[in-house]
């Protein structure tokens, strides 16, 4: 059977084995291989490549007005990012970029989607570097979410949506952001303290960029069909709900009783 699609989804996330050079190596050229192989197929209807906000979101404040809704046609500063030793979001840039290069000269028909920080049940019950940080916010842990600031936060079940819409859709074209809710880390962090009183959320955060107050135009993913995103509290209660099942958490009972 001809293979008429490809989704390209994996991308590294830094750890503290992680180089810069080798994160940036993964990305682009992991990137390009897929590319260089779908290149090669005659059947290739569309490629959907799973880039990042972090394209998107990444700038100086000068670059940031108040208030301001950040479209498709927005990039992140790639030098703003060097200078905070973003990797991910450089390698991000980067492979995307060369994507679309890549893409125009030998006429594939490339989609990108755009996730923001993406919350929900996970499949494995070994954690990733993302589903990791969710569950050390309920932990008690502060460094990681401290650090993200003023962020956006979509279902998982709405990033695979939004990727079969990019897929399935004969309009569809360039990029797209897929994102739920945009809130400040303090906010987030209050919100879910709230919510799972059982657990040691801490009930604030500090900012540690300043006031932030940009948000995510969501109108272009919206008008490819996905018309309504799950909420905050969706995203956290199913990702709570998958770390107890996977044994990450204990249940609220049981933490209520110990």
């Amino acid at each position: 059977m001809a293979c008429e699609g490809v989704f390209h989804t994996a991308s590294p996330v830094v750890t503290g084995s992680n180089s810069k050079e080798e994160m940036l190596d993964s990305a682009i050229n992991g990137t390009m291989n897929v590319l260089r192989s779908c290149k090669k197929n005659p059947s290739l209807k569309r490629v959907v490549l799973t880039s990042s906000s972090s394209t998107v979101r990444i700038k100086d404040e000068a670059d940031l007005p108040p208030n301001v809704l950040l479209d498709e046609s927005s990039w992140s500063s790639i030098e703003f990012c060097e200078s905070l030793q973003i990797w991910y979001a450089v390698a991000k840039i980067l492979a995307e970029k060369a994507a679309w290069e890549f893409a125009g000269e030998h006429r594939i028909d490339l989609v990108t989607v755009l996730p923001t920080f993406v919350v929900g049940p996970t499949l494995s019950p070994e954690l990733g570097p993302t589903a990791s940080d969710v569950l050390g916010l309920f932990q008690g842990e502060t460094g990681k979410f401290t650090t993200y600031g003023r962020m956006g936060y979509v279902h998982i079940d709405d990033v695979a949506r939004c990727h079969m819409l990019a897929y399935e859709a004969a309009g569809a074209r360039g990029r797209y952001i897929c994102s739920a809710a945009v809130l400040d880390c303090g906010d987030l962090a209050a919100l879910l303290a709230r919510r799972f009183p059982a657990y040691p959320v801490p009930r604030s955060l500090p900012r540690a960029y300043g006031e932030q107050s940009y948000g995510f135009d969501t109108s272009k993913a919206r008008a490819l069909g996905l018309a309504e995103f799950k909420g905050v509290e969706e995203m956290f209660d199913d990702a709570v709900a998958s770390f107890i099942g996977h044994g990450h958490l204990p249940a609220a009972e049981e933490r209520r009783h110990a």
